[in-house]
């Protein structure tokens, strides 16, 4: 090589490129941003297409976009139970977007700074310090990619592959693999040409590349230095010219490409529909589910319409990673449920009715539906998709609207109708009679007080459960005792305690949760009370988080309806709910129950349940309490928000699955396999009835009946305090 070292501490962008390859450029760049514009345009148009949404997404929008660029620019969730997927999506990330900035500053200092204020400022300290962030970053994204590639095509993931994996995603990765390498390889022929001045050596990665094209002594003619145009050297041999402009047309055709391509794929487009399903995010989404009018006309999945923008958003924000499906307890017992698959076939039918396809039925019970009833049945309404999402996507919005469209048209299972008609009938799930409601308390040794007639501090809401079940009646007995022991002041509603709802609400009977939901708020309107405490987690997620959000007021007129209460109930939280974990660790704290936390040996491990844990972040109340009696807590791996279903959850407690193993049978299993001390793990603790009533299960069937025990928080409390007799346990043990 023999040339002149450039000496003036900047480059030319458009090195190599006369007239008409300048003109050809920005011709093909206003095409590019003329399809990218009118595939924006596309997709937002569908949007409006799409039904209200009923929570507020764009209220204190200046405030959710700084929350939803700290979620996505920190990657907070991708490092979620995957180290290595999150540092490889950072490196994406955070190298596209500088490659971005970058050309973004380009552009300002070529065509505002140049051209209209006749100034530069990419040159200097700022072109170096600028030539090596870009170099640096870049390499992390070429570093981030390859970890992709190597996860997808070596490793390959489990995760990644499904039935809605194409060529869009190998398109995509490769196409940003080689916007990567082609800006590095640009760089360094550039460098090379150039004569490879000493400033260039803080751009490592180019200057490197340059070093081996000197190392090979690629030729070069010395025409970058002699002619702002030497495009016509291309076709005089292989040289470095011949190379730099043919990398220079290849990098800038792909670069095009992608952005042209970037709003008519899914894949690719995941880049902006992602960022804007952060935004739009619900906090509260899943453990509070959106309300439907009183028009019994309205229609919930009949048709494609019936959706709503975000939930439109939502599947345009997936990104086929497969994280949803990998936490679904589910589809980790072969039910016929994949999160991920449903959301994509949902935009797949979407996609094909905007090019023309026929309407078939979203959801029912054969193959010619959108969705099978099977799938939405085998939902236990966990939220562990929801909680693995990087991109926030509210699967139970879309499972909901699923799940009442199946029961508008009669496609739920015969025990869901029985548990249904039993409700209806009895107000419990059991179809027992409300008389017998309160009579678990009878074995006490002290009667409980009827909050209808006397004020109390607590109003305890039993639940079906511990009001019917003889197993979870222990239970209750246990939780009165501890009440009495530590001297409060409590009460319940007897038969005028009515099922809370939660769950039949999830599988999809609304109008039947409204109805229980105006009885509850009317019967407590006419109670004086301070707190309201429930025993199931599940009635204390849909008292905290959905009574207060149902318009009592539009149903109240409705004949139908066996309530006239027409105000919106704690709309601003003045009565506070609390599972009773929570109001048992307080008194404890306050020192009003007699325990020194050595009461107990026992090794235990403890189940979070997903509607205290996931649903409503309530770890530690329950953990304290069982600390608290003395014995030795062993946790399971999969703990706190990554709790595994106990299969119970959205009806799953009244249906039948052929499914290996259970998931209650799964979880007994990690807890005397998989902690630190297997075997040795004595007692199986939960908090919640219908988790009690799962593992009892599940011990049986799994045949660990003699291996280990399932209790209760309350029970292990109350023998703690030494209370098992007044609790009458015995009794109940018989």
């Amino acid at each position: 090589m023999n040339v002149i070292a450039q000496s003036e501490v900047t480059r030319d962008t458009y090195l190599g490129l006369g007239n008409i390859g300048y003109a050809t450029f920005y011709l093909l760049v206003f095409i590019t941003l003329a399809v990218f514009g009118y595939g924006l345009y596309l997709r937002f148009s569908r949007y409006t297409e799409g039904d209200d949404d009923p929570f507020a997404r764009l209220n204190e929008l200046p405030g959710r976009i700084t929350s939803a660029a700290k979620i996505v620019i920190s990657n907070e969730k991708q490092f979620n139970r995957d180290l290595y997927g999150g540092l490889m999506h950072s490196f994406i990330l955070w190298g596209f977007l500088t490659l971005f900035i970058a050309t973004l500053i380009l552009m300002v200092d070529e065509y505002a700074a140049r051209k209209i204020l006749h100034m530069a400022f990419w040159e200097g300290d700022f072109y170096l310090a600028y030539s090596f962030v870009v170099d640096a970053m870049g390499l992390l994204f070429v570093v981030g990619i390859g970890m992709a590639l190597y996860r997808r095509y070596w490793v390959q993931n489990h995760r990644l592959w499904g039935r809605h994996t194409s060529n869009e995603d190998d398109v995509f990765v490769w196409t940003l693999f080689g916007l990567g390498v082609g800006g590095f390889l640009l760089e360094g022929t550039r460098i090379y040409i150039t004569g490879m001045p000493d400033f260039e050596v803080v751009s490592f990665v180019g200057y490197g590349l340059a070093l081996l094209f000197s190392a090979i002594d690629l030729p070069t003619t010395g025409a970058a230095l002699e002619s702002a145009d030497y495009s016509a050297f291309a076709g005089l041999g292989f040289n470095a010219e011949s190379l730099h402009w043919a990398v220079w047309w290849s990098h800038s055709l792909l670069a095009l490409f992608f952005i042209a391509w970037l709003p008519y794929a899914g894949k690719p487009f995941h880049t902006i529909s992602s960022f804007a399903n952060v935004v739009t995010r619900d906090e509260k989404a899943g453990k509070r589910l959106p309300n439907v009018p009183s028009d019994l006309d309205a229609t919930n999945a009949e048709s494609f319409d019936d959706f709503t923008w975000k939930e439109i958003l939502d599947q345009d924000a997936c990104t086929k990673c497969g994280r949803c499906s990998s936490v679904c307890p589910a589809k980790a017992s072969d039910r016929p449920l994949d999160p991920r698959n449903v959301i994509l076939d949902l935009r797949k039918y979407r996609e094909e009715l905007d090019a023309g396809a026929e309407e078939k039925p979203i959801i029912a019970d054969g193959g010619t539906s959108v969705i099978n009833t099977e799938t939405m049945e085998s939902c236990m309404a966990c939220m562990a998709c929801m909680d693995a999402c990087p991109v926030e996507i509210e699967h139970l919005q879309s499972f909901t609207r699923l799940n009442r469209q199946m029961t508008d048209q009669g496609d739920v299972a015969p025990s869901m109708q029985d548990v249904f008609q039993n409700v209806m009938q009895n107000g419990n799930t059991f179809g027992d009679s409300p008389r017998n409601r309160g009579d678990w308390s009878e074995e006490l040794e002290f009667d409980v007080t009827d909050a209808r007639e006397e004020k109390v501090d607590y109003l305890w809401y039993v639940g079906d459960f511990p009001s019917y079940d003889e197993r979870n009646k222990q239970v209750a007995r246990s939780l009165a005792t501890i009440l009495k022991e530590a001297d409060v002041s409590f009460g319940i509603l007897f038969d005028d305690e009515k099922y809370d709802g939660n769950d039949i609400r999830r599988v999809g009977e609304e109008l039947l949760y409204v109805e229980l939901a105006g009885h509850h708020v009317e019967t407590w309107e006419d109670c004086e009370f301070d707190k309201i405490v429930c025993t199931d987690p599940h009635s204390y997620n849909t008292f905290k988080n959905e009574y207060p959000e149902v318009n009592f007021d539009e149903f109240a007129d409705d004949p139908m309806m066996p309530f006239e209460y027409d105000e919106q109930w704690n709309e601003d939280g003045e009565i506070e709910v609390y599972h009773w974990t929570q109001a048992v660790e307080e008194l404890v704290q306050q020192g009003r129950l007699d325990l020194t936390g050595t009461e107990l040996d026992y090794t235990v491990t403890y189940h979070d349940p997903c509607h205290l844990g996931r649903y409503n972040d309530e770890y530690e109340a329950p953990r304290e309490l069982i600390r608290a009696t003395g014995c030795e807590l062993d946790e399971m791996p999969r703990n706190r928000d990554n709790s595994f279903c106990c299969g119970g959850g959205g009806g799953g407690l009244w249906m039948d699955f052929e499914e290996e193993p259970k998931p209650s049978e799964e979880r007994i299993r990690e807890a005397l396999e998989d902690t630190d001390a297997g075997s040795g793990i004595e007692k199986f603790v939960v908090a919640c009835p219908m988790c009690m009533t799962m593992y009892e299960d599940g011990r049986k069937t799994g045949g660990y009946e003699d291996e280990i025990e399932i209790v209760d928080i309350a029970e292990l409390v109350v023998e703690a305090i030494g209370a098992e007799e007044k609790a009458n346990l015995e009794v109940a043990a018989d």
